[in-house]
């Protein structure tokens, strides 16, 4: 199978930026934040890099098959980790209110890795 450039990019973008915030976090946040705000920000990148790490590999598979997924994942990624990190920093609550959206397309997405496996001929 052919690669996907594309989500390969997306994935090396967003592992990039995981690692790039969660180092920001914790050196230049850590005096600023409460114990319980970082805890916060650290879910964001965790479950930041975990998809970013998932969307390299469907990208390295070249199987199109999971192509919702990467959507899923990606919209994910923006919403939930990008949402927490915005209401760990600015305590606004507005953004802890769009977290959920992220965690239900994280979970849409893994569904569908099941379901487009399941359903698979290989």
């Amino acid at each position: 199978m052919k690669k996907n450039k594309t989500w390969i990019i997306t994935g090396g973008i967003f592992g990039f930026l995981g690692v790039a915030i969660g180092a920001f976090g914790a050196h230049g946040l850590k005096n600023y934040l409460t114990p319980e705000m970082l805890e916060v920000y650290k879910t964001g990148v965790l479950y930041q890099l975990i998809h970013s790490v998932v969307i390299l590999a469907i990208g390295f598979s070249g199987d199109e098959r999971y192509k919702i997924p990467v959507m899923f994942f990606t919209t994910g990624i923006i919403l939930f980790s990008f949402s927490l990190y915005l209401y760990s920093i600015t305590f606004t609550m507005a953004f802890a209110i769009i977290t959920p959206f992220g965690g239900v397309s994280f979970l849409i997405g893994w569904l569908m890795i099941i379901v487009k496996a399941v359903m698979s001929k290989e």
